[in-house]
């Protein structure tokens, strides 16, 4: 009796597999990317190409508004390189315990194409280093 060869099954199975792998790349990359920028850089870029990013700076004690029942702020965002350039950031939403004047935030959202507004989704603000501090003094008390 002679051996069948299923070559055909293999090269069908192959080429799905590749256009699976291939089409989860392709769709990884252009829908869910986000661009992690400097308040420098997001205003170097027009303001179409900023429609999803992280940025990061510092929260300005000038023009900071808070909503009532700390639902959500409209302040304005210190570049870390440069101070002089800053940003407009306006955020609904729950307010962590943190969140002040002069503290280290990242905000994720997008530019608001109409306006030089950045219309933020969450806000996260940076651990500050006095909580380190506090932590290493308490573990040299302990041991």
């Amino acid at each position: 009796m002679a051996k069948k060869t299923n070559k055909g099954v293999y090269v069908v199975a192959l080429a799905l597999f590749l256009g699976g792998l291939s089409y989860l790349i392709v769709s990884g990359l252009t829908q869910d990317s986000v661009y992690f920028l400097n308040v420098s850089e997001a205003l170097a870029m027009e303001s179409g190409e900023v429609r999803q990013a992280r940025l990061f700076g510092k929260v300005s004690p000038d023009g900071l508004v808070l909503d009532a029942d700390n639902l959500g702020a409209s302040f304005d965002l210190i570049d870390k390189i440069d101070p002089t350039k800053t940003l407009r950031v306006e955020y609904r939403g729950a307010l962590p315990d943190t969140f002040k004047e002069d503290v280290e935030v990242i905000v994720e959202g997008g530019l608001d194409p109409d306006s030089t507004v950045f219309k933020a989704r969450t806000l996260v603000t940076k651990c500050p280093s006095k909580y380190e501090e506090e932590s290493r003094e308490m573990g040299q008390r302990k041991g």
